[in-house]
This record gives structure tokens, C-alpha cells and sequence, in this order.
């Protein structure tokens, strides 16, 4: 057929043919480009779960390291520097994203996002890399070498290697034409949507990055947290002083207390503690406390772990032998003080007596069984508590303390749960939730928002109802400009279950808008 004289009727089957196949390759084109779309989203969607999951990560972190400083401090400090290296660096990609699409008409139209001209055009010139395409190049390198040189080179090998291969941005082979610079392999010539999508891949492996060392930091902390070598073996006496004569009540246990875990010997005051008295993660006291003064409960638990025996050295075994009493004891159990609003946990008893035989009055207390009391703080500004008892001789003993009644502190305005002077978008502004917390305060206490006040340059003040912005709220922040100070105030805090209580002024909060 190729070599034979065509008929008209053979030439026009053939270049319909043609055309056939070129509009199929023009619809395939089409669902290539679709495919990057969709991709993308994909992509973008991962990134924001995926930072959500990494910022409430790092929250947790923050209270392990409040809770447990010398175990947690070194892990939090690098954690928020990686944390910080990945959010500078993740900004830069959205905004680098920002102007791949700056000529984009519809951010959504995948097929419309075929050329490469806008991504040429910012990277390339003349043949050579643009002042941007380097910029671009060096951010990555730089959070790259930024992040290894925070692993440090006894850091985790598998994540160093990832960190490695995820912004390596050496020249790459491409079969008979050799290496060609990374910028140029991955980005000359290439659709829009296939730019952008690499640029969101990259901010998933940011993301991935930061979440795989929280994960090996964390979990290789906890790992070594229940190695044996871990426990504290102390003694938990059931009350803290005894008389002369009178038998020790109590117990030593493990730190952890773990039921399932038994040492295999124990050695108490340089003498072996019986078969019968070593239970399931603790040992059984036993003996006279001795004479009146200061004593110690020393020892050593052993236990077997991988063939060795393992030491767990007895601590906390200080206690005291008192006479007997001629007085009560009272303790706040959160401070010196009782606060109004809220109910004020104490406890009182008198050394030697069951609880049952101690008596506590004053006004607003309230016992709640074993020792425990609860008082709502009156009015004036101090509160007398009286106890009295009878000791085991017949001889009765009484005592008085006075407390300091305070009022509630003043709450602190949040927005976004920050406080003070924030920065942040209109966008962003517009659905945040205004709030009200009592900073360092000994109670934990839950507070709610009833109404609030807006103020925006030039603009009338607006009352809101609840913690988010209404309607004329939002148009006012709309229309306000880059670096106006928008202030929230008159903000009404109320406590939860018990919004008859008036708590003190709350803070105002300050915010700038960004863009």
C-alpha cells in the first residue's frame, strides 16, 4: 500500500486516520492533566491533616516535657526547631505556588494547565537558572543541611537517609543525554499542574519528615521508659509519723507499681527480706518503727532482666517517729489561701486519731469523707477553721487556723487560644473563636464566653454574642488594611457551673492583620 499509487477515496480513509489519532492524544493529554489535578489535591489534603496531626504532636510533647523535664526537654527543644525549619520552609512553597498559578484564571481547571511557560519564565533564562529557580534550589538545600545538621550525625540513620533522598537535589541521568541539572530535569518544559504538584509532594515529605521524628523520638523514649533500669523502688508508709512502740502500716512498691512485675530477692536494712512478704511489684513492712526521732528504710530490689540481675536501689524511706500529739494538723490542699467561686479542697486530721474522731467546722466547710473537706469561701477576707479531737488516753486536743479568702483572678482574652498581641490574616481572623483563660491559676477551671466586643480602625464598634464574630464583625474585618490593630475587648467570661460569680475584668487581645 505504501508503494502503490493511492486512490482518492484510500487518501482520505488515511488522513482521517490521522486525525483520529491526533484527537485521541489530545484527549489523553486531557486525563494527564486531570490526573496531576487530582494528585494535587490529594497531595493538599494530606499536608493539611498531616500538619494538624504534627502540631498537636508537638502539644503533647510540650506536656511530657512539663510533666517530665530531664526525660523530655532535649527532645521538645529539637522538636520545635524542626518544627520551625518546616514551617519557614512549607510557607515558601505556598507562596512559591502562589505565583505558578499568579495567571491561572481558574485555580480548578487542570486542563487549562498544560503550558510551562510561567514556571519556565520564574526558573529560566537564556538557558541558565533565574535568580528565583537558584532561591528555590537553595531553600531546599538549606532545609535540607538544616535538618541534618539538627539530627546530628548520631541522630536517626533512617530518617537521615529519607532527609538525604527526599531533597536531594543533585544532577540527574537521563539515559544518552547525561546528567542535567536537578532544577531543569524536574521543571523545564513540564505542565503548570505537574509543577505544582511536585512542589506539593515536597510539602508532604516536610510534613512526613517532621511527623517520622516525633514518632522515633517519642516512641524510642517510651521504649527505654519501661526497661527496668527505669524504676523507683520506694516506700509508701500509711500515714507519716508514728508513735514510740507503735507497729510500721505500709509498703514499699515499685515506681511504676507495675502488679506484674516481682524482684527477685529484696534486701531491706542490710538483712533478706522473706519469700512470703515479696508480692507481685512491692514488698510488705513489717516491725517497729523504733524510738522517737528520724529513721530510714534502706535496701535494694533485684530483678532478672536479659540474664543480669538488675539493682533498683530503695528510695524515699525517710519518716519520722513523733510524740503524741497535743494538736491538730490543717493543710490547703492547693494553697495558704481559699478562693471564692469555686469549691476549696482541704484536708485535716490530727496524727493518731481515725478520721472519724477528728471534728472540723468553719464557715462555708463541708466534709466529703476520709479526711477530706470542701469550703466555699464566704464573703470576708478571712476564714477561721476550728478542730478538736479526743486522743486514745481520754486527754482532748484542739487547734485553729486562719485562711486568706481571694477573689478569682482576672481571666486572660485569647483568640485562637493565644493571648496579647497576635498576627494573622483577615481570613483567618474571621473564624477564629474568642475565648477567656486563668493563666497559672492553682484551679483548673473551665470558662465561657457570653459576648464580646470588636473594634476595627475607623470603623464603630461591634457587639458580639458567643465566642465567633458575626455577620457586621466580618465585613468589618474585611474591610480593614495590612498592619491595623483590631482590637477584641469587654470580652464576658463566665465560670462553668457557677455563672452567678463575677469574675474580674478580662484582658483584651490585639490582633494585626497580615494580609
Amino acid at each position: 500500500m505504501a508503494g502503490g499509487k493511492l486512490s482518492a477515496r484510500q487518501k482520505m480513509i488515511n488522513l482521517m486516520y490521522l486525525v483520529f489519532i491526533a484527537m485521541l492524544a489530545m484527549q489523553m493529554g486531557k486525563k494527564v492533566l486531570s490526573a496531576f489535578g487530582r494528585m494535587n489535591e490529594t497531595f493538599e489534603e494530606t499536608i493539611v491533616k498531616s500538619t494538624e496531626a504534627n502540631n498537636k504532636t508537638l502539644k503533647q510533647l510540650e506536656g511530657l516535657k512539663n510533666d517530665q523535664p530531664e526525660q523530655y526537654t532535649a527532645i521538645y527543644e529539637k522538636a520545635t526547631q524542626l518544627h520551625q525549619l518546616s514551617n519557614d520552609f512549607n510557607g515558601y512553597l505556598d507562596n512559591l505556588k502562589t505565583e505558578f498559578l499568579k495567571e491561572a484564571k481558574k485555580p480548578k481547571d487542570y486542563e487549562a494547565m498544560s503550558g510551562s511557560n510561567r514556571v519556565d519564565e520564574l526558573f529560566f533564562k537564556d538557558g541558565k537558572e533565574t535568580a528565583k529557580g537558584k532561591e528555590f534550589v537553595h531553600k531546599i538545600e538549606s532545609y535540607r543541611e538544616n535538618v541534618l545538621k539538627l539530627l546530628g550525625t548520631d541522630g536517626p540513620k533512617e530518617i537521615i537517609e529519607k532527609v538525604k533522598k527526599r531533597f536531594d537535589t543533585s544532577p540527574e541521568k537521563h539515559g544518552k543525554k547525561g546528567e542535567e541539572p536537578w532544577l531543569e530535569s524536574r521543571f523545564e518544559g513540564f505542565p503548570l499542574i505537574s509543577s505544582i504538584s511536585s512542589v506539593s509532594k515536597m510539602q508532604t515529605d516536610v510534613n512526613a519528615t517532621e511527623n517520622e521524628f516525633y514518632t522515633k523520638s517519642i516512641g524510642g523514649k517510651m521504649k527505654e521508659s519501661v526497661s527496668m533500669t527505669n524504676y523507683d523502688a520506694m516506700v509508701v508508709f500509711e500515714k507519716n509519723a508514728y508513735y514510740p512502740g507503735e507497729q510500721l502500716s505500709g509498703k514499699i512498691v515499685l515506681g511504676k507499681n507495675d502488679p506484674t512485675i516481682r524482684a527477685s530477692r529484696v534486701v531491706v536494712n542490710g538483712g533478706k527480706v522473706p519469700e512470703d512478704r515479696i508480692k507481685a511489684g512491692q514488698v510488705i513492712l513489717a516491725g517497729s518503727a523504733g524510738n522517737v526521732g528520724e529513721h530510714e528504710i534502706k535496701g535494694t530490689f533485684y530483678f532478672n532482666e536479659d540474664g543480669k540481675e538488675i539493682p533498683i536501689e530503695i528510695v524515699g524511706g525517710k519518716y519520722s517517729v513523733i510524740p503524741r500529739p497535743n494538736e491538730a494538723i490543717i493543710s490547703a490542699d492547693k494553697m495558704n489561701v481559699v478562693y471564692r467561686g469555686v469549691p476549696n479542697p482541704l484536708s485535716i486530721s490530727i496524727p493518731g486519731l481515725p478520721n472519724n474522731k477528728v471534728n472540723a467546722s468553719a464557715l462555708g466547710l463541708k466534709s466529703v469523707g476520709n479526711g477530706k473537706y470542701v469550703m466555699s469561701a464566704p464573703a470576708q477576707r478571712n476564714v477561721k477553721i476550728s478542730v478538736s479531737g479526743k486522743l486514745p488516753n481520754g486527754q482532748m486536743v484542739s487547734s485553729s487556723k486562719t485562711f486568706r479568702v481571694k477573689d478569682i483572678p482576672s481571666p486572660t482574652g485569647t483568640i485562637r487560644s493565644q493571648d496579647g498581641y497576635q498576627k494573622m490574616s483577615k481570613s483567618s481572623l474571621a473564624k477564629s473563636t474568642v475565648g477567656a483563660v486563668l493563666k497559672d491559676f492553682v484551679f483548673d477551671l473551665d470558662l465561657y464566653v457570653s459576648e464580646f466586643k470588636v473594634k476595627v480602625p475607623g470603623k464603630p464598634t461591634i457587639k458580639c454574642s458567643g465566642t465567633r464574630f458575626n455577620a457586621a464583625a466580618k465585613r468589618g474585618i474585611q474591610r480593614a488594611k495590612r498592619g491595623d490593630a483590631i482590637i477584641i475587648f469587654d470580652i464576658k467570661a463566665k465560670l462553668k457551673g457557677n455563672s452567678s460569680y463575677r469574675l474580674k475584668k478580662t484582658s483584651q487581645v490585639t490582633v494585626e492583620i497580615t494580609s
